[in-house]
């Protein structure tokens, strides 16, 4: 049987650092440099924003939390163009089944498969990385002549705290 490597639990702190090397790391990926990646101020507030909550977040949430001092929102064509820009880079997760994002947290590489598993009770999601599910998902799609753009697959259930929650009588 093969394991998956969750992420380690980080504050959001060491998240934001985390991302922030991951980020760099995505850009020397590509033969660029961090500065040149046109992270704007508002791409990069986005990142920050979603690596400090530690939860995924929905667009119309994050212009609400990007208020600045003189109470102006940012429009939101400008956040879902740099939530875009950031998915397209492989810095944040679009999860389909939440209408959320969230902020890229194990350092996968951009052709990997990402599972996230969605705890239906508390909403906690957590991100994996397999070499098997690539492995599986390079022969089916080789086996069906596909080509796969999106690589991400999403399971709905119950974590393991939930589960194991006194009150919780779904089990």
């Amino acid at each position: 049987m093969n394991e998956v490597r969750p992420p380690a639990r980080r504050s959001p702190r060491r998240r934001v650092a985390s991302a922030r090397s991951h980020s760099h790391e995505r850009c020397e990926g590509h033969g660029e440099h961090l500065d040149r990646v046109n992270l704007t101020p508002g791409r990069r507030a986005i990142l920050d924003m979603l690596c400090a909550a530690g939860k995924p977040l929905g667009a119309y949430e994050m212009i609400d939390l990007l208020v600045d001092a003189d109470g102006r929102r940012p429009a939101p064509i400008s956040v879902y163009r740099a939530l875009d820009y950031l998915v397209e880079h492989g810095l944040v997760h679009r999860l389909a089944s939440r209408n959320a994002f969230m902020a890229c947290g194990s350092h996968h590489h951009g052709a990997d498969p990402v599972v996230f598993l969605i705890c239906d009770a508390c909403g906690r999601v957590r991100e994996f990385a397999s070499p098997s599910v690539r492995a599986d998902l390079d022969a089916i799609s080789a086996e069906a002549g596909f080509r796969r753009r999106s690589q991400m697959l999403e399971l709905l259930g119950v974590c393991a705290d939930c589960a194991n929650a006194p009150h919780n009588h779904s089990t």
